[in-house]
């Protein structure tokens, strides 16, 4: 990355709108180089110029610059940090959203977290403690799944879901596994085709309980989508069974957090389809592409 030099910077700026398009594409590769850095001098030549050519210009550069982070960022994730399922979900929201407020989407979460602190206690059993989520999250914080406009690329992104307690499957399960989560309940994201679902793991061969699917100790299943209900591998079997499709254990054991940001994109990927915006199609094909897919393993149903 170069160094910025902000007159420099200033020079190139002026020269954006050339109608030279050698000259235009070489600053413009100039300026793409600078990195996030270059933004700020960017957003204030866009504020005070009156040539909408070179505002639009400007702004398809910052885009550009804010994209290739992201891409830079997310496969850094999928690398190292996967095990961090809200920075996956952070990351993807800022695709939508390049100025999010993280610390408010943190700060949110916090208080539900804290709701549901309240209420949990160790002597629960893991059905009850199911229950006192689903209770603060559907009652007490209304969060719903968004029925009404279930494909909207709104649902995809954690701080719209967050802000409008309106989500998909895939969202409501995320926020639900986070918090869960965040306070030692092992609750999971499962890949199941046409939905997505929650599965409570308890890995400890417990004598005392009963699995519904032992092969991978979980206990039961959960939909987000339907305000928390509780289920059992016997209900997949049959949901799998009107979709004519056989057996396979990624229907039934959870997924990984790559898993699960590779499905928001091909539900955002699927959105922008139906909504005619192909250059958004295209870009989260590339935001896919820096989770390495010929690695992974996920059915290819969405939402």
């Amino acid at each position: 990355m170069e160094s910025l030099n902000v007159n420099e910077v200033k020079a190139m700026i002026s020269l954006l709108d050339d109608t030279d398009p050698e000259i235009f594409n070489h600053i413009r590769g100039r300026l793409v180089a600078f990195g996030r850095d270059v933004i700020p001098v960017l957003e204030d030549a866009w504020s005070g110029a009156f040539n909408p050519l070179l505002q639009e210009r400007i702004e398809n550069i910052v885009h550009k610059i804010q994209f290739e982070s992201l891409k830079n960022d997310l496969a850094k994730w999928a690398a190292g940090s996967s095990n961090d399922l809200l920075t996956g979900t952070l990351l993807i929201a800022h695709y939508q959203y390049p100025d999010l407020d993280e610390e408010k989407v943190r700060a949110q979460l916090n208080k539900i977290r804290k709701d549901l602190w309240l209420e949990l206690n160790d002597q629960m059993t893991p059905q009850e403690q199911v229950l006192v989520i689903n209770k603060v999250l559907f009652e007490v914080h209304n969060f719903t799944g968004n029925t009404a406009n279930f494909h909207a690329p709104q649902n995809s992104f954690i701080n719209t879901v967050l802000e409008t307690k309106k989500g998909n499957p895939l969202l409501l399960s995320i926020i639900y596994s986070i918090l869960a989560q965040q306070l030692d309940i092992p609750i999971y994201g499962v890949n199941l085709p046409e939905h997505f679902i929650l599965a409570y793991q308890d890995n400890r061969g417990n004598t005392d309980v009963e699995y519904t699917y032992p092969e991978a100790g979980i206990l039961f299943y959960i939909n987000a989508f339907s305000k928390g209900t509780i289920f059992g591998k016997s209900d997949i079997d049959e949901f799998l069974k009107k979709l004519d499709m056989r057996y396979n254990k990624i229907f039934y054991e959870p997924c990984s957090n790559v898993d699960m940001i590779r499905r928001i994109l091909r539900n955002l990927s699927f959105s922008f389809q139906k909504l005619g915006q192909t250059d958004k199609v295209e870009e989260t094909e590339e935001l896919l592409e820096c989770l390495n897919p010929k690695k992974l393993s996920s059915p290819e149903s969405e939402e």
